[in-house]
């Protein structure tokens, strides 16, 4: 054998290596938003207007998720008050915990046309949790380009130690993602 790598050879070379193509999300597009409900039933909305991810299409054609929130820079409302106390210790601590991270699990493509349950680690306020979001069927044929892929999923405050501020707040954080892929 020369030093020339062989045609047939390269298609095996790149599923050893695991060599994927990852879609980058565009932040200009795409919105992050949570909300938890007070204990008299209003709805607390904030939003992560900061965030770093992407979809990694792998080797074997299944997609993995990854995606990075910045804790430090969310937002509640228009209100500063009450993203001081939202970024602060009694809640997401974002000095101690800046980032949130989800990594899903690999999946198949159709999930993002089809709909479905997403699940993966999820990593907050020093804590890692298998959680699960739900991808609702999409509305065009090629999601987070011609329309934005959508998600939601619910977690439990205190499963993260994000207990502060119960007399006031229910348990619940509700996660509603919309995203578009960079062109």
């Amino acid at each position: 054998m020369t030093g020339r790598i062989h045609a047939w050879l390269l298609p095996v070379l790149f599923a050893a290596c695991g060599a994927s193509h990852a879609q980058a999300f565009d932040a200009s597009r795409s919105r992050i938003d949570f909300d938890v409900r007070t204990r008299i039933g209003a709805a607390v909305k904030g939003r992560f207007p900061v965030f770093d991810g992407r979809v990694d299409t792998l080797a074997d054609g299944r997609h993995q998720v990854h995606l990075r929130l910045s804790a430090r820079d969310l937002v509640v409302g228009d209100s500063p008050r009450y993203t001081r106390l939202a970024r602060g210790p009694q809640l997401f601590d974002s000095e101690r915990h800046p980032t949130i991270d989800f990594d899903s699990d690999p999946y198949p493509p159709a999930l993002a046309r089809e709909g479905g349950t997403l699940e993966g680690r999820l990593r907050m306020h020093g804590v890692e949790r298998r959680e699960r979001f739900v991808l609702a069927p999409a509305a065009c044929a090629r999601p987070g380009r011609e329309c934005p892929i959508l998600a939601t999923g619910r977690v439990s405050r205190d499963d993260y130690g994000l207990d502060g501020w119960r007399w006031a707040l229910a348990d619940r954080v509700r996660f509603r993602i919309d995203v578009r892929f960079v062109d």
